[in-house]
């Protein structure tokens, strides 16, 4: 897997259009890469951000690859 990042909160609006805690792997302006945790894949649904503050959607792992192109891999950093 290549390099990721995340961004800061200052740099969040300029780079997705979108504020803290209306930035959801769905309907982005822009198609950013996604890339969840891999132990997601085994739930049965997963609850995020709809893209508007106090908005969510729940849908199960599978479905919101398939809406977004998202990739599941361990990304959790040790040391």
């Amino acid at each position: 897997m290549g390099t990721t990042f995340t961004s800061t909160v200052k740099e969040l609006f300029p780079l997705t259009g979108y504020v803290h805690g209306g930035c959801s792997p769905i309907g982005m302006k822009k198609a950013f890469p996604t890339v969840i945790h891999k132990s997601a894949e085994s739930l049965e649904t997963m609850i995020f951000s709809a893209g508007k503050i106090g908005y969510q959607v729940e849908l199960a792992p599978a479905d919101l690859q398939k809406l977004t192109r998202c990739t599941f891999a361990d990304i959790i950093a040790e040391g």
